[in-house]
């Protein structure tokens, strides 16, 4: 099964959490760029707020693909001890790669939001997007930063995953869906036609048209 794009690979995702649909505890929170028109289109067909969540990778200077750790919307950081330790990193290098990537990640969420402010997590089911899972490294961070926050429940939800990455995630959330798990895998964007990059303005845009649509709980 190959998805057209994002937008219907989230139409299709969105099949498969009509149990959600008109629950005004429950909000989308979509992981920026790739995850955002999949988690438009999940929020408007289940009739519930969309916002973004932000993560932004630490890495270790000098081997930035080697991550220490994760900062997240809401000020939330997580670290990677065994990272930190097995590479003697000092305290102040952490500091200060995280205050580098704090300044990143602000600017994002004021980039993307264009002042409105972020949706209320706390004591609401939290239905966590991305456009498809391989390792699942970026929504793992997304998923301890969230846990801080204090959700009723979250719900990680992509429209395509390795089977493997899906089952694993099934013990560390409330419930994991990946709308299809294909064998062999390879990787996310060999399931869609098109899968091209979001970029920052489609990510504003999405934004803008999820906040004028009607919804049980908005503000």
């Amino acid at each position: 099964m190959l998805f057209k794009d994002r937008f219907d690979a989230g139409r299709f995702l969105a099949s498969k959490l009509r149990q959600f649909a008109n629950r005004p505890d429950t909000i989308v929170l979509a992981l920026p760029r790739g995850g955002v028109p999949v988690g438009f289109e999940v929020a408007k067909a289940l009739n519930v707020p969309l916002d973004v969540f932000v993560v932004r990778k630490l890495g270790v200077p000098g081997y930035e693909e080697l991550a220490m750790g994760a900062i997240a919307s809401g000020g939330v950081r997580v670290l990677n001890e065994d990272v930190v330790r097995a590479a003697g990193i000092p305290q102040k290098v952490i500091v200060a790669v995280a205050a580098e990537e704090e300044r990143e990640l602000q600017r994002r969420e004021r980039d993307y939001r264009d002042g409105r402010p972020p949706v209320v997590v706390e004591g609401r089911t939290v239905i966590l997007v991305d456009d498809g899972l391989a390792t699942g490294s970026s929504m793992r961070v997304a998923v301890l930063a969230l846990k801080k926050k204090g959700p009723a429940e979250i719900i990680v939800a992509v429209p395509v995953g390795a089977p493997a990455t899906c089952a694993e995630f099934e013990s560390e959330v409330g419930q994991a869906i990946c709308a299809i798990t294909p064998e062999p895998f390879l990787s996310v964007g060999q399931w869609y036609e098109d899968f091209s990059q979001t970029s920052d303005e489609d990510v504003r845009d999405l934004l803008k048209r999820a906040g004028s649509l009607p919804v049980p709980n908005a503000a």
